[in-house]
């Protein structure tokens, strides 16, 4: 820059070239229009001045370097002067400068304004470390937290940080509580998983008379979502966006698409992504990811397909939910053609990026390409280690997994919930039964995890497989929760196993009175009569199931074939080479009765899906 002497004129000179400010769109622009206000004396007024900084500063065409080179220059900066500095870098990739310009100017004896609390509240948000406290109470000193732009970033801050009560607290002591005060603390229980709770908040909101916008209505169908309540989705649907209460615009679409597809509404979901006038990487990334929710992974790809034919950006999260697509279908060359593209387009592979793609390999039976993956991670945090510790134990590769498993400790990475339904499915492998109740004892009293459903589910199924049939009892009847029909089933498993019928039966009848709609109970009780050969018994099911209106669910398996994915589905025929597939089949059925073969049909049940 130029030099110059510092500038201290406070009084407001006319500059003709102001209106060349407004123009400006790049740096080059910028400096031209300084260096005329240096020659024309101009760049002794403040005004003229701040003007330039704010472009440096703020401006997406900016340089906060040049604009901290220009306000060095600046001898007595006032509120307006600091605040632009503060606001630069409370969005840049350098927030923290932001509490020091602050410092700076407490030290200078500026008096910080309305609009300086919000800014630095705002730079806390980004930095992601730090407490809203002191920077409110600072506030609250200068009599400034009854200001409702302050009230309002003090809002959005607290729940930012996790802090939901303070920033309730903060609402509540609101007194002129306008729509944005109202949306920062619908939002922020969406943050903080509170969905119900900010449901009930826009119920308020709406009794007191105060109009929403469409930022109140992403933040409500967000809320909607992840209750599940499709039914208050519809009467937002209804009453704000068809009826043009609020603007339809690419943003609200796409809110609508993630509620129907979050509360199982895929064929609802993509009616609202085809009316869209606009789709963007948001909207497609979420009806590709309500396909996979909804495990409708078939559907998922053609979306994906269709996205890249429309030549949309992708994303890190539509790449992993089609990953997450392929995993579940087996489709190891898609997924494999997502890795390509990933490494082709240079996309940043972050943590969720790699815990998909080595959940995909795992799955696909490629452990070896997963463990890859896993190693070239430049940064690993507890999701990937847990979807390679979870890949391995998978294989049956326990000793492995739980060699990572301590791996991981020695790295200095703690622990979650899913880690240790990995490391329990490991020990449940290798029928290592000692460390598996060692590693859900040391749960809760070492890392402070409280074992939920699936972790009694994984040690029941340990248990049992061992037989220990009796100790797996003792341990269902000591849940601290109602065991699921899924912990039952596990023992029922273990019965049919080990032969403990009699108890297999008592519980098989346990599990249809829980779920007397769910056909893989009578399946269970049916296959436990049929291998104790009490055969009316289990023709006795059956009719049970047919007089309940019970029935059985189709099994349903993909192959992939020359990039395709084909789905079957039990006695299906809707597939085009149907015929052919059935011909082969009979040829080799009586292939193997030529060489001896005698199927076993005492299980009469046995075919039935246990699910």
């Amino acid at each position: 820059m130029p030099a110059s002497s510092t500038i201290n004129k406070l009084t407001h000179i006319h500059n003709p070239y102001i209106p060349w400010w407004q123009k400006c769109r790049t740096m080059d622009h910028l400096k031209q229009l300084h260096s005329l206000f240096i020659t024309t004396g101009l760049s002794q007024d403040l005004f003229s001045i701040s003007k330039i900084l704010h472009f440096c500063a703020i401006s997406p065409f900016g340089d906060l370097g040049y604009s901290s080179l220009i306000f060095d220059r600046i001898e007595t900066p006032n509120a307006f002067i600091w605040n632009t500095m503060i606001r630069g870098f409370s969005t840049s990739s350098q927030p923290e400068k932001s509490f020091i310009f602050f410092s700076k100017m407490r030290l200078n004896g500026v008096i910080p304004n309305k609009h300086s609390y919000p800014l630095l509240l705002k730079a806390l948000s980004k930095s992601m470390g730090g407490n809203p406290n002191q920077i409110h109470a600072q506030a609250v000193k200068f009599g400034l937290d009854s200001d409702l732009f302050v009230q309002n970033a003090s809002i959005l801050a607290y729940a930012n940080c996790g802090e939901l009560g303070y920033a309730r607290r903060v609402f509540d002591e609101t007194c002129k509580s306008d729509l944005i005060t109202w949306t920062a603390m619908i939002d922020g229980c969406v943050r903080n998983n509170r969905a119900r709770e900010g449901l009930e908040t826009f119920m308020e909101m709406r009794l007191r008379g105060v109009e929403i916008d469409k930022v109140t209505v992403v933040s409500v169908l967000c809320s909607v979502g992840m209750v599940g309540d499709v039914w208050f989705g519809r009467c937002i649907h209804g009453s704000y966006v068809e009826c043009g209460r609020v603007g339809w615009d690419v943003y609200v679409g796409s809110a609508l698409v993630d509620m129907y597809a979050k509360c199982g509404y895929c064929d609802d979901a993509k009616r609202v992504f085809d009316e869209m006038p606009y789709k963007n990487v948001v909207s497609w990334s979420a009806l590709v990811s309500g396909y996979v929710q909804c495990s409708r992974f078939a559907e998922a790809l053609l979306v994906f397909q269709d996205m890249l034919l429309e030549e949309s950006q992708t994303n890190q999260r539509t790449l992993a939910s089609i990953l997450t697509a392929c995993a579940q279908m087996g489709a190891l060359d898609e997924g494999k053609w997502v890795h390509l593209y990933i490494d082709k387009n240079k996309l940043e592979m972050n943590s969720i990026l790699g815990t998909a793609l080595i959940d995909m390999y795992a799955k696909c039976g490629c452990i070896d390409e997963a463990f890859m993956v896993f190693h070239s991670l430049a940064q690993k945090d507890v999701y990937p280690w847990t979807a390679m510790i979870n890949g391995l134990a998978m294989h049956g590769h326990s000793l492995r997994s739980l060699n990572l498993f301590s791996c991981m400790l020695e790295n200095g990475v703690q622990p979650n919930a899913v880690t240790f339904i990995g490391v329990l499915c490991a020990c449940t492998h290798g029928g290592l039964v000692d460390q598996g109740i060692m590693y859900f004892d040391c749960m809760s009293k070492v890392y402070g995890i409280e074992p939920n459903i699936e972790h009694y589910g994984c040690m029941i199924d340990l248990l049992g497989r061992a037989g220990h049939i009796q100790e797996a009892l003792d341990l269902i009847k000591k849940m601290p929760m109602e065991p699921s029909a899924g912990v039952w089933g596990a023992l029922v498993s273990a019965c049919m196993i080990h032969k403990d019928f009699e108890l297999g039966e008592h519980i098989g009848k346990h599990l249809i009175k829980l779920q007397p709609h769910h056909s893989g109970r009578y399946a269970l009780l049916a296959n436990i009569y049929s291998l104790s050969q009490k055969w009316e018994e289990a023709a006795h099911v059956r009719k049970l199931m047919k007089k309940k209106g019970v029935e059985k669910t189709p099994g349903c398996s993909w192959i992939e074939l020359n990039g395709a994915v084909h789905e079957f589905i039990a006695s299906d025929k809707s597939h085009i080479q149907f015929k052919d597939m059935y011909l082969i089949l009979d040829l080799v059925t009586t292939q193997l009765r030529a060489v001896g073969y005698v199927p076993d049909i005492a299980p009469l049940f046995l075919e039935m899906d246990t699910g």
